[in-house]
C-alpha cells in the first residue's frame, strides 16, 4: 500500500510540474508577442515549438500543435482548417500538448488582438466557465463524464455562447495515454461517458483529467479555447 501511495504522489507531482512548465511556456508566448498580425498560423506554431525546445528541451508533443485564428477558431480539435494569416483584429487560440520528461501537459489559451468588446468578453468568459465546471466537479463526488459535459455546455449557453466541442476533456498522464485508452468514450468528458470520473484506470491507478472549454459564436465567426488540469491543483497556485 505504501508503494501505491508513493507512486501516486510521484504521478501527481509530475503532472503538476508538466503543467507548471506549460504555464511558463504560454507566459513567454504572450511576453514575446508571438500571436501577432501578418504571420500565418503555422509559422506561429513552429515558433512556439522552437520556444518550447529552447526553454525546456521539449522535443515532442503528444498531440498535433494547434494555432487557430479568426474563422478557424470555430473548428474543433479533429478538424484541420487551412493555414490562415492572422489579422490585426483577430481572436486566436493555442492548444499544445508538450511532453516534459515523458509526462503530458495539455494547455490552451486565447488571445485577442484589437479592441473588439465581444472578442474580449469571449476570452474572459473562458476561464470563468472553466472555474464553474471545476467547481461542479469538486462538489459532485460521483460525477460522470457525460454529466460534467452536460454541465459545461449548459454554462456556455447561459453565458450566451455555443459549446464548440463534442467533448470537454479527457484523461491525461504518462505518455502515451491515447494509446492506452484509444477511442473509448470513457476516456473523455462526453455524452455516453457514464462511469464516475473518480475511479482507477485499467492499471489500477487514479484517473486524472483535463477540462477543456471551447466557446463559439457562429454568427460572428469567432471562437475561443481554454484548458488545463481539472482534478489537480498546485499546492501554491499562481
Amino acid at each position: 500500500m505504501a508503494d501505491i501511495i508513493e507512486d501516486e504522489q510521484v504521478r501527481v507531482a509530475k503532472l503538476l510540474d508538466a503543467q507548471s512548465k506549460a504555464i511558463e511556456l504560454f507566459d513567454a508566448i504572450g511576453e514575446r508577442g508571438l500571436i501577432r498580425a501578418g504571420v500565418r498560423e503555422k509559422q506561429v506554431s513552429d515558433e512556439i515549438r522552437d520556444l518550447a525546445a529552447e526553454m525546456f528541451g521539449v522535443a515532442r508533443f503528444w498531440h498535433k500543435r494547434i494555432v487557430r485564428s479568426g474563422i478557424n477558431t470555430l473548428q474543433p480539435y479533429r478538424q484541420n482548417p487551412p493555414d490562415r494569416e492572422i489579422a490585426a483584429d483577430d481572436i486566436a487560440f493555442c492548444d499544445f500538448g508538450p511532453l516534459f520528461e515523458g509526462w503530458e501537459a495539455d494547455f490552451g489559451r486565447t488571445y485577442v488582438l484589437g479592441d473588439d468588446p465581444v472578442k474580449h468578453r469571449l476570452r474572459d468568459d473562458l476561464p470563468a466557465i472553466f472555474d464553474a465546471g471545476r467547481a461542479f466537479f469538486e462538489t459532485h463526488p460521483d460525477v460522470t463524464g457525460e454529466e460534467l459535459y452536460a454541465h459545461t455546455t449548459a454554462l456556455a449557453t447561459a453565458a450566451g455562447w455555443e459549446f464548440g466541442g463534442s467533448h470537454s476533456g479527457h484523461l491525461v498522464g504518462e505518455f502515451p495515454h491515447e494509446k492506452i485508452a484509444g477511442e473509448e468514450i470513457g476516456s473523455y468528458i462526453a455524452p455516453g461517458s457514464d462511469q464516475p470520473m473518480r475511479r482507477l484506470d485499467r492499471s489500477g491507478r487514479q484517473c486524472h483529467w483535463i477540462l477543456e472549454i471551447h466557446l463559439v459564436d457562429r454568427d460572428r465567426g469567432i471562437g475561443g479555447f481554454y484548458e488545463e488540469l481539472l482534478d489537480l491543483r498546485p499546492a501554491f497556485p499562481r
